[in-house]
């Protein structure tokens, strides 16, 4: 595990995973988030994400947390791992609402309030984005190691049984 690919809905816990899974194993994490949002709440361009997230998966190792479904295939091509969180969606929802006005290190800045927008995002995220990301994995599958988290616990138990 040298290449870590962590997707699923906003709210999963996949930052909270990644940062537990780079502190077990010391491999380098990237957040999607901090390399397309800007601090003012503008983003960058699409060639400046696409250019940074070419840099990183050339890497010899790295952790990538998020979805970003536009460039999904380019980090399953060179990942080794991936971790995909598939929770219900109350508890998507419900792990937003925790972190409303919080410092997150995931995000560059504090969210203030649950955007209905991006409620709306996670509320159709089974039906909308799930089944393109199990496509995708379907594709790969055979050459890359995925693990479904279907509850935190199971995410838990995982960083807890790896060898340091």
């Amino acid at each position: 595990m040298k290449k870590v690919m962590i997707i699923g809905s906003p709210g999963s816990g996949k930052s909270t995973f990644a940062r537990r899974l780079r502190d077990k194993t010391g491999l380098p994490l990237f957040y999607l988030d901090m390399i397309w949002h800007k601090a003012d709440r503008t983003n960058v361009t699409k060639e400046e994400f696409d250019r940074r997230m070419s840099e990183i998966v050339a890497g010899d190792e790295w952790i990538i947390d998020g979805n970003y479904s536009r460039t999904a295939e380019i980090r399953l091509r060179e990942c080794d791992t991936v971790f995909l969180f598939d929770l219900p969606v109350e508890e998507c929802i419900a792990g937003v609402e925790s972190r409303i006005g919080r410092k997150r290190e995931e995000m560059p800045w504090i969210e203030e309030a649950f955007d209905e927008e991006f409620r709306q995002y996670i509320l159709d995220f089974p039906e909308k984005s799930l089944p393109t990301l199990r496509e995708l994995l379907g594709k790969y599958g055979g050459t890359v190691r995925v693990t479904v988290f279907r509850t935190r616990h199971e995410a838990d138990d995982f960083i807890e049984n790896i060898k340091k």
